[in-house]
């Protein structure tokens, strides 16, 4: 159970992806604050300073420990606020004791504070376990809307439809692949510099009746990867690739190679 005794006041976030409902509830009852608050980290800190210098000590409650709601709990403790969660189950099961029917997010915000001051016992700590898991999924969660953001601008670009008319090539991927070859494609004098760039060109040496075939040691490391990750794509896409694939095993090629 976790110890409110010495709380000044309890801070509900409904979190979201791109901003929170924050309410804030007195031990008596009395809302403190109650907006609508963008998930950034200067905006939490700010919100946290103030309710700490006006009220004492903060206990940060939110419905959701991991992912969304790990930047506004990180943020807190670093402030030297208290830290819970309230089960979204629970929540949802003590929302019905409060009148009104739909479904908010100041309402939410409003539950999860009140229910932190009137009924402590259905917050959980954050142990550190939770935290491992946490940090990482709150780094994901960046790396996805970063991704988002790519490939919405990629689309935009005079050659995104040229980029994913090829099998395999979604928004993503090809964002990143033009993104690698650059606006300048003088610097490639033709279609065979430019798969030597990306290290799909293999190097033949001959000497007499030897043949060697050797992979490209120097390349742009990040466009192989990428054709790599196309390759691989291409022939659940497209069914000429689907072709090709099966015919160089139809001759022996093992799965990468073909």
């Amino acid at each position: 159970m976790i110890e409110t005794g010495d709380i000044g006041v309890f801070l509900g976030l409904d979190v979201g992806r791109g901003e929170h409902h924050a309410t804030a509830v007195t031990p008596a009852g009395t809302k403190a604050f109650d907006k609508r608050l963008p998930n950034s980290e200067p905006k939490l800190r700010e919100l946290f300073a103030k309710l700490k210098a006006k009220h004492g000590t903060v206990l940060v409650v939110v419905d959701q420990p991991a992912s969304i709601g790990a930047l506004p709990l990180a943020v807190a403790r670093d402030e030297g606020c208290k830290v819970a969660y309230l089960p979204g189950l629970t929540m949802r099961r003590i929302a019905d004791l409060y009148p009104g029917e739909a479904k908010t997010d100041a309402r939410d915000a409003f539950v999860i504070a009140d229910a932190a001051r009137a009924l402590p016992h259905t917050l959980r700590a954050i142990e550190p376990a939770d935290e491992a898991v946490a940090e990482p999924e709150m780094i994901v969660g960046f790396d996805d809307d970063l991704a988002a953001a790519c490939a919405e601008r990629f689309t935009e670009h005079e050659d995104a439809e040229i980029v994913t008319g090829f099998p395999g090539l979604g928004d993503l991927t090809g964002a990143r692949i033009l993104a690698e070859i650059g606006d300048d494609r003088s610097r490639f004098a033709d279609g065979r510099a430019l798969k030597a760039y990306a290290g799909s060109a293999p190097i033949t040496r001959a000497s007499g009746k030897s043949l060697i075939v050797h992979h490209r040691k120097v390349k742009n490391q990040r466009l192989a990867a990428l054709g790599y990750v196309w390759s691989f794509a291409a022939p659940t896409g497209s069914r000429e690739a689907r072709g090709h694939y099966d015919r160089r095993r139809t001759i022996g090629d093992r799965h990468t190679a073909a």
